[in-house]
C-alpha cells in the first residue's frame, strides 16, 4: 500500500512528550491496519490537539460543546483529480488520556482505537444507526485484535441485556 500519514502535534511540549503519546510511525501502523484491503493508496493527516482546539472544532463542525475524543473530516477533492487524499483525523490528547483512565484501558490501546475509528470514518463508515454501529464496531474490534489490542467494545456489549 502506498500510504502517507502526516502527523501534526498541536500541543505544548510537556503533553507532546508525555508517556503514552504515540509517534508518527505508530500512527502509520494503525492507519495502515484500518485501510488494509480498503484502498491501494491513501494520504491523510492526523492532528493531535489540546482541549481548547478540540472543543472549538467540535462546536464549529458538530455544534456540540466541549472537546470530543476524535473527529474526522473527509476530503472534498473533486473525483476527477484522482488523488488518494482521504482527509483529516483530529484526536484530542487529554480526552483520550482521560477516557483510557476512566475505562481502565491501556492508553496506547485507546490511541489505537481512536486512530482506527477516525480512519474508518474517512472511508465512509458511520455509527448513526444500530446496523451501522454494529458493522463499524465489529470492524474496529477485528482490526484492533489483529494489532494485539483487546476489543474496545467488550464491556459495552456485556452491559446490554440479552
Amino acid at each position: 500500500m502506498n500510504l502517507v500519514v502526516d502527523v501534526q502535534y498541536a500541543l505544548d511540549d510537556a503533553v507532546e512528550n508525555s508517556p503514552g503519546m504515540p509517534g508518527p510511525a505508530q500512527f502509520e501502523v494503525w492507519v495502515a491496519a484500518a485501510l488494509a484491503g480498503q484502498c491501494e493508496a491513501a494520504e491523510l493527516s492526523i492532528r493531535v490537539v489540546d482541549e481548547a482546539e478540540g472543543g472549538e472544532l467540535n462546536q464549529t463542525y458538530r455544534q456540540r460543546p466541549g472537546p470530543t475524543n476524535v473527529l474526522s473530516f473527509s476530503s472534498d477533492s473533486p473525483v476527477e483529480l484522482d488523488i488518494p487524499l482521504l482527509g483529516d483525523v483530529v484526536i484530542c490528547a487529554p480526552v483520550v488520556a482521560r477516557e483510557a483512565r476512566e475505562q481502565n484501558k491501556p492508553v496506547l490501546a485507546h490511541w489505537a482505537h481512536m486512530t482506527v475509528h477516525g480512519t474508518l470514518h474517512l472511508l465512509g463508515y458511520d455509527h448513526e444507526t444500530p446496523a451501522e454501529a454494529d458493522e463499524m464496531e465489529g470492524l474496529e474490534a477485528r482490526i484492533l485484535e489483529d494489532l494485539g489490542y483487546s476489543d474496545p467494545y467488550v464491556a459495552e456489549r456485556a452491559a446490554i441485556p440479552a
